[in-house]
Formats: structure tokens, C-alpha cells, sequence
């Protein structure tokens, strides 16, 4: 982008507010109006920004069914990421594992399995019976397992979640939404990418009995690498999938279709509308030197302003040199100030339209001046706001 600069007759505090604006005005952006699904309940988002390209009823409560599992897999990938839990830990299998209904890992009764072949059996094979063995060896018992459950999933800002087991068996006080679901599969893949690596494998023998993923999108779509299935009566055939090309990672959730084929189907044209017409970039890194601004009253003349955290935005496909950029700030700062300070606003646009906005910060500590440098920069703003004020 090419940028240029000009002032503007906004103040702060009476000090006049400097801008910038990269990129030029363009005709609005013209892609085409996102697929209708035969699905009860379902969203599209990009993973880095978390920016909803499309969603219908993504924030009503339906049962997870066995998508339950993607935060059974999370408690235990935290476990074994704060050491409080060992892969090659063995953990009995109880009565109550062992005859768990529905889809199965095999493991029985009255032996022990280790801890990395219950994550395999939960995440590849969807065994219901290893995810109600690994939630009594963490803690105790599935009841207060499913307490952790709800635990992290208000930490992770699940808002419409309850969590009654391990599982996604059917239960009236068990749901989730595909927003949540959605939120809580980007958590898996930033905080756990190694234990991600095994939602791609298509499939895992255990008890000499091999079982495929039942994600199919696997072998459909090589760009996809995950999540998880799900189906009871109530809830249908449900699909979290995620896939990355080109660096841009989107993750999608359809609830409520009326078959595998269907999830498959309506997974699918989600993923390719939003790799189609859409695209995701950084397009400025936290920490890095944005602008130097004019510090008056300090140890130094200038300050290095930047952003907090990375800007990742996402946009129309083909209109990255259309986004304008604002930033503004007050025509100069006043020490002494710490780094990270709030002294401005970041503003990125496109035709009119915020996509992101962010506040701008010192990136570095200025201390006030001495007794005569502060004197000194007194005087000469005493006359810079005489003649401003003349002209």
C-alpha cells in the first residue's frame, strides 16, 4: 500500500489529530451471496481474524453429539501439556467404559490402556467407551469430568455450552452451539497443534480392529485436516471441519443435516465459498515501529508507535490494495508515559465499511525531562499554539 499523509480538524484535548490513509476509494466489493445449507444450524469462520464469513442459527443451543469430544480431547491435550498427565500413563478400564453404547474403541473391561491410545481412540475412531475411560482417570469420574468440561469451556468464553459427559450422549441439559464449537476448535489447534496432527489421520487399529475416521473430508479434500463427526437422533448428522491453503485456515460447523452425505456435502460448500471470495493476511505484526511520534516534556524527542497484537484481517479476494488505513493520533505526546499507552486508533476500511479497528501504543518508555527541558518545550508550545492559532 501506498500511503500519504494529511491532517484533519479533529481534536484531542485540544491537540490536533494526524492521519494516514493508504489505499484509495474504490466501487464496493462484488462476490457472490453465501450458499444456503440444508442444515439446521451452521457457520463459516477464518480461524486467525475469527471473522464470520457466513453462519444461520450459529448461536442455537443443539445437542453436540459425539462433537461433545473435541473438548473431551482438550482437557486431556491440557493435561498432558501441563504434566499433570503422562502419554504413556496406563488407565484402567472400568464396568461403566467398557459398556458405554454407541461408537467404540474396543477396550475392555478389567485391563489398562494407555493414555495416548484413549486420545486416539476419542479423536480417530470417536470411541465413546475411551472417552468415559479417560474421564474417570483424570478425575474420577464422568460427572467430574464433565465439571472441567464447563470449567474450560468458560475460560475459552463459551457462552452457550453445558457439558454433562464425555461423550455427546443424548441428555436435554447437554448442548452446545456452532459458534462455540467453532471457538473452541480454533483454541485446539493454537494451543494443542501437535496433538491437532492426529484429527488428520484416517485411521487407528486398536484390539487388532481397525477403524477409518469418520471424517470423510479427509479423503475428499486434501486441504482439510479435521475435526470431528457427530450424529444422534436428535442432534442429525453434524461436522466441525477445518482446512488451510495458502496459509489461511477456516474452520466450519453444520449441524442438523440429514446425512453423512449431507454434512459432507454442506461442510464442503462452505470451505469452498470462503477459500473462493475471501482472504486473510497480517498486515501489521505487534510490536514493530508503525510511526514515530513527536514527545514533548521527556528524555526523548520521539516515540515509536505500533499495535498491541498482530492485525489479521480478513477481506474480499482481489481487494487488498482498496483497504484504507487511518491512524490517528495527537499531533504530539506528552511524558512521561510507559510502553504499551494507548495514544491513538488503527482503523483498516473497505468502501466505507470498518473491517477492524485497534487501538495504536507506545511501544517504548519515555521518562519526563529535566527541570530545563520542560521549561524549553513549554516556551516553544506557548508560540506554536499562538501562531497556529494566527494562521
Amino acid at each position: 500500500m501506498v500511503l500519504h499523509q494529511a491532517s484533519i480538524d479533529w481534536a484531542t484535548r485540544g491537540i490536533w489529530v494526524l492521519a494516514i490513509v493508504a489505499g484509495s476509494a474504490a466501487a464496493a466489493p462484488i462476490i457472490p451471496p453465501p450458499p444456503t445449507l440444508a442444515s439446521s444450524s451452521y457457520l463459516l469462520v477464518d480461524a486467525n481474524s475469527q471473522e464470520v464469513l457466513v453462519e444461520r442459527n450459529s448461536a442455537k443451543r443443539i445437542p453436540p453429539a459425539s462433537l461433545t469430544k473435541i473438548m473431551t480431547a482438550y482437557i486431556v491435550e491440557e493435561e498432558l501439556k501441563s504434566g499433570r498427565l503422562k502419554g504413556d500413563e496406563m488407565a484402567p478400564i472400568s464396568v461403566e467404559a467398557w459398556r458405554t453404547g454407541g461408537s467404540k474403541m474396543f477396550i475392555r473391561e478389567g485391563t489398562e490402556v494407555a493414555v495416548d491410545d484413549l486420545l486416539k481412540g476419542i479423536i480417530i475412531q470417536s470411541g465413546n467407551d475411551a472417552s468415559v475411560a479417560i474421564a474417570e482417570y483424570i478425575a474420577g469420574s464422568e460427572d467430574a469430568f464433565a465439571d472441567m468440561m464447563n470449567q474450560q469451556a468458560r475460560a475459552l468464553g463459551l457462552k452457550n455450552s453445558s457439558f454433562l459427559n464425555a461423550t455427546g450422549l443424548p441428555n436435554d441439559d447437554h448442548y452446545s452451539t456452532a459458534e462455540d464449537l467453532a471457538r473452541l476448535t480454533i483454541a485446539l489447534i493454537r494451543d494443542h497443534p501437535e496433538q491437532y496432527k492426529l484429527y488428520s489421520q484416517r485411521s487407528y487399529k486398536f484390539n487388532d480392529i481397525a477403524q477409518p475416521n469418520r471424517n470423510k473430508l479427509l479423503w475428499r479434500d486434501r486441504s482439510v485436516d479435521g475435526v470431528k463427526t457427530g450424529y444422534t437422533a436428535a442432534a442429525g448428522y453434524c461436522l466441525v471441519a477445518s482446512a488451510e491453503r495458502n496459509g489461511v485456515r477456516l474452520v466450519s460447523v453444520v449441524m442438523g443435516a440429514d446425512s453423512d452425505q449431507a454434512r459432507m456435502r454442506e461442510s464442503q460448500k462452505l470451505l469452498s465459498y470462503g477459500f473462493r471470495n475471501f482472504d486473510t493476511q497480517t498486515l501489521y505484526e505487534a510490536g514493530i515501529n508503525l510511526r514515530q511520534q513527536d514527545v514533548y516534556y521527556g528524555d526523548a524527542d520521539t516515540v515509536e508507535v505500533g499495535v498491541a497484537e498482530d492485525v489479521i484481517v480478513t477481506f474480499p479476494r482481489g481487494y487488498y490494495d482498496d483497504i484504507e488505513v487511518e491512524m490517528a493520533m495527537a499531533a504530539y505526546l506528552e511524558a512521561p508515559f510507559s510502553a504499551g499507552q494507548p495514544v491513538g486508533e488503527l482503523t483498516l476500511s473497505l468502501d466505507g465499511e470498518v473491517l477492524y479497528s485497534a487501538p495504536l501504543v507506545t511501544l517504548n518508555e519515555v521518562e519526563e525531562s529535566g527541570f530545563v527541558g520542560r521549561l524549553g518545550d513549554s516556551i516553544y508550545l506557548f508560540y506554536a499554539s499562538i501562531f497556529s492559532d494566527d494562521g
